[in-house]
């Protein structure tokens, strides 16, 4: 039986024959059961290099899946931030200088966040996320109830433009 050895960071696989199975051919000491113990051990083996292979290319896989999110967000928040920025001049005109001030601290929060997360790694990226759920369980819930909020109603508003086009 294949199953995930649990560390974390890693994709390793344990494999271990169906119980029984290698009992059944360890009591022959005749030829037939040696080289029969010995076939099982080389499929045992083929079929651990073998996940360690699909275990290694599915890891490579969801790295480059997950720096192609990161860029993609990186570069939508400094989009968002240059907004905000360029509506700062207008809110300081209709609204007055102070909530264009706060527009614009606005702004470089998102631009320092951008930085932050242009400047780290998956790894330490899927650490904090943990951390921060260990630290706070019910803002992760919330942030994720909010999050599945916000994707839905995209989702929701993509579909429907569609039916309309």
């Amino acid at each position: 039986m294949a199953k995930d050895t649990g560390t974390p960071g890693t994709l390793d696989v344990e494999f271990t024959p169906e119980p029984g199975l290698e009992e059944r051919f360890s009591n022959r000491d005749d030829e037939h059961g040696t080289a029969t113990k010995e076939k099982l051990r080389g499929a045992k083996d083929l079929v651990k290099g073998e996940a360690g292979k699909l275990t290694g290319q599915a890891g490579e896989k969801l790295r480059a899946l997950a720096d192609d999110g990161k860029a993609r967000a990186t570069s939508a928040l400094d989009e968002l931030a240059k907004t905000i920025e360029d509506a700062a001049a207008t809110i300081d005109e209709k609204v007055g200088p102070q909530f264009g001030g706060y527009a614009r601290s606005a702004s470089g929060a998102v631009t320092n966040f951008a930085e932050n997360l242009r400047g780290k790694d998956i790894d330490d990226l899927v650490d904090d996320a943990r951390d921060f759920v260990r630290k706070s369980p019910g803002v992760a819930i919330g942030a994720a109830a909010a999050v599945g909020f916000v994707l839905a109603r995209l989702v929701q508003s993509g579909i429907d433009a569609n039916r309309n086009a």
